[in-house]
C-alpha cells in the first residue's frame, strides 16, 4: 500500500479511500440483505451491518496490500 494517493493534487490516504469503498459496498450489501429478508434472522442488525463492514473494509485492504 502507498503512503498517499494523489487526487487532482490533493493527497488522500489509500485507507480514507478503502474506507469509502468498504462503505458502499456494505451499503450495497445491506440493502440486498433487507431485500431478501435476512434480517428477521439477524440478532442485533446495527451490530451486523457494523461486522459487515469491518470485514468488507478488511477485505478490501487484503487485497489492495500490494498495489503501489
Amino acid at each position: 500500500m502507498t503512503g498517499e494517493v494523489s487526487i487532482y493534487g490533493l493527497y488522500v490516504p489509500p485507507l480514507l479511500l478503502l474506507t469509502l469503498a468498504a462503505l458502499a459496498v456494505s451499503r450495497l450489501c445491506n440493502l440486498v440483505l433487507a431485500k431478501t429478508g435476512f434480517y428477521r434472522l439477524v440478532w442485533h442488525p446495527a451490530l451486523f451491518d457494523f461486522s459487515l463492514f469491518v470485514i468488507v473494509l478488511g477485505a478490501l485492504t487484503y487485497y489492495t496490500r500490494n498495489w503501489s
